[in-house]
């Protein structure tokens, strides 16, 4: 009877384990390296010039859907840079990673994302099903924000954009890109939200590190508390496909005309 009662007691804690937070709201912290390659630039400009980008978003969760969101820069791309360089001259990086109004919507019950994206001057909408990656689990465990966590790994072969501009002329070209993922998440909130590949883990992420900390995630705050209503489609935008929005963002660089670094210096950066 002993044994029938504690059997009984396991499965109403997993049962409750489940049932407990599958709505709420987390804030994360997102840390990337800037791959530079520098040319005709002075060596003590070059020195000066930030590394790494961070920036936070939150992401909002409830009934099977998520919807991420930048929170508002601390300080712009454009004062850390110019605080960095100093002695009255002005240079610009700018990365291309998403802006202030830029959201993200996934439906996990359908599979299907939709970004709401800046291009240029106007909001576009690029939607698609979510490209479910093949990850295995290594028997790794650690704590963060008091949640038992475990990790996994995959691994992401892709292309990337690569930008270069010297002299005031920007070029773009495509790259292979092979990323080695490790994800922590958790079970205790058994919600497949992630602030990158959401939908394929079991539980809520709570760190991601991209190849060796060239990018690196991490949540800063996990709170029960959302605005449900907030969980909604953004629907502002004409809606493109992924490779109409890649085409239509490289045809924009190419026309773009910016003020680049001064004559004969030359910076590279991807991510």
């Amino acid at each position: 009877m002993k044994k029938i009662w504690m059997g009984c007691l396991a499965i109403l804690l997993i049962a409750t384990a489940r049932a407990q937070q599958t709505e709420g709201k987390v804030v994360y912290e997102r840390t990337m390296e800037m791959v530079m390659r520098f040319q005709g630039m002075d060596e003590r400009i070059a020195q000066q010039i930030p590394r790494t980008r961070t920036d936070k978003f939150e992401i909002l969760f409830a009934n099977g859907k998520s919807l991420r969101r930048q929170l508002p820069a601390e300080e712009s791309d454009e004062q850390a840079f110019q605080s960095a360089v100093g002695d009255g001259r002005q240079m610009q990086v700018r990365m291309m990673v998403a802006g202030a109004d830029d959201v993200t919507f996934t439906d996990h019950l359908n599979g299907t994302y939709i970004d709401q994206r800046e291009l240029g001057t106007k909001k576009v909408l690029v939607g698609d099903t979510i490209r479910k990656l093949s990850w295995k689990l290594t028997g790794d465990t650690k704590t963060i924000l008091g949640y038992a966590c475990q990790a996994a790994t995959t691994q992401r072969i892709s292309t990337r954009m690569m930008t270069s501009m010297s002299n005031g002329e920007m070029k773009r070209e495509e790259i292979q890109d092979t990323a080695n993922i490790t994800a922590w998440f958790t079970t205790s909130i058994p919600a497949s939200v992630s602030p990158e590949f959401a939908g394929q883990l079991p539980g809520l992420v709570l760190a991601i590190d991209i190849n060796n900390g060239r990018t690196v995630y991490k949540a800063i705050e996990v709170s029960p508390k959302v605005d449900v209503t907030a969980v909604k489609e953004p629907k502002e935008g004409k809606r493109l496909t992924p490779k109409e929005f890649a085409d239509e963002r490289s045809k924009l660089m190419r026309d773009m005309q910016t003020g680049g670094p001064g004559r004969g210096a030359t910076i590279r950066f991807s991510n």
